[in-house]
């Protein structure tokens, strides 16, 4: 459950400017646990840009995102990623939170939106991937329910560098696949 004042909404077109306001804002705080990226990333033509291909990839079933919204500013995401069906029926979670407003249970808040996300579009299993150094986002995963089972040496390319992840996983379900 959010605290008052916070408000979360499907990625919409949009959004671009507040994206770009957010990206530049929070620009050093979450340098450590992302890719490298382009200036163009942080303006809102790059945001138009990287929402576009969001968007498509919601189309084709393959994601499903969601921003964090405080007023007039976007302090968040949530997203299901990589969306698999057939027999795995699985998604990774992704979720970061604007700087100023850490500490207050909102990135717990948007791993259990995507939790029951995850069970309303019937998925059986979702995973998520931390640098080892990442100990708070380790502890949100823990704290809603998922286990860590495994290591995976230089599994990412973050922050200019190959990284270590530990890998996380929950289980929504033990029934059958929906038709």
């Amino acid at each position: 459950m959010l605290p008052d004042g916070y408000v979360l909404r499907p990625l919409s077109a949009d959004a671009s400017s507040a994206l770009a306001a957010a990206a530049a804002r929070n620009r050093e705080h979450l340098r450590p646990w992302e890719p490298l990226r382009p200036e163009s990333f942080f303006t809102e033509e790059g945001q138009r840009e990287v929402i576009a291909g969001r968007l498509r990839q919601v189309e084709l079933g393959l994601y499903d995102c969601w921003l964090l919204w405080h007023g007039t500013e976007v302090v968040g995401s949530a997203n299901l990623q990589n969306i698999v069906r057939g027999a795995m029926q699985g998604a990774d979670v992704g979720y970061w939170v604007d700087h100023a407003h850490l500490r207050r249970g909102l990135a717990v808040a948007l791993l259990q939106h995507l939790v029951q996300r995850g069970h309303d579009l019937g998925l059986h299993r979702l995973g998520a991937s931390t640098m080892v150094a990442n100990v708070a986002s380790q502890a949100v995963l823990r704290r809603c329910g998922f286990e860590q089972c495994g290591l995976v040496p230089e599994f990412l390319y973050l922050n200019g560098a190959w990284s270590d992840s530990l890998l996380f996983n929950l289980v929504l379900h033990d029934g059958p696949p929906r038709a």
